[in-house]
């Protein structure tokens, strides 16, 4: 009887890395044929993609999410993010985010142990919606037709640019939130 539970538990793990996996190779794919985004693949040093991000909140809010980091293509670790905000928000959402680090000082900085976006980072939304964002840099606005149809348009801002695609839900915000972020190399 443990055998067969021994070996049913290695079956579900291997399909379980299977599909996170596909999940990581899925939303790159889409990262990459997303508007502006695909841009960034040829000019950055580096990038983190975080194929789900799960977001809540009803006054307080949180996310949480896990990524990978990767180095010119290659997979160099993994990460997972975590935020609170506090506004006036309600609902619940899920989506995919992808950062692109400009430089190696850029990615040295993010994964030296803890990183913390502040609340004058702002993303760039591949959505077919319409959003806005407002920071210390100065206020953006942008709209796309849908995921593969952006017309939005990204930039570093303090050598990071930052993407994300809703997956789902309804989330209304007007809040002051911060990502933090904690890098794990993988073994060598």
């Amino acid at each position: 009887m443990m055998r067969k539970l021994g070996c049913l538990a290695t079956v579900l793990l291997l399909a379980a890395t299977a599909a996170a996996a596909d999940d990581f190779t899925d939303t790159l794919e889409l990262f990459k044929h997303a508007g502006q985004s695909a841009q960034f693949f040829h000019n950055c040093y580096a990038y983190a993609v975080f194929p789900t991000i799960g977001k809540g909140g009803l006054v307080v809010g949180g996310a949480y999410g896990k990524g990978r980091v990767y180095v010119h293509g290659h997979a160099v670790g993994e990460v997972s993010m975590t935020q609170v905000s506090v506004g006036f928000q309600a609902g619940g959402q899920a989506y995919s985010e992808i950062i692109f680090f400009e430089n190696k000082a850029a990615f040295d900085e993010f994964t030296q142990g803890d990183f913390e976006f502040g609340a004058d980072a702002g993303a760039v939304a591949i959505t077919a919606a319409a959003g806005a964002t407002a920071g210390t840099s100065g206020a953006s606005a942008g709209a796309s037709g849908g995921m593969k149809d952006a017309v939005t348009a990204g930039k570093y801002y303090k050598g990071m640019a930052v993407f994300t695609i809703v997956k789902g839900g309804a989330m209304y915000q007007a809040v002051v939130a911060g990502q933090k972020f904690k890098y794990t190399p993988a073994a060598s």
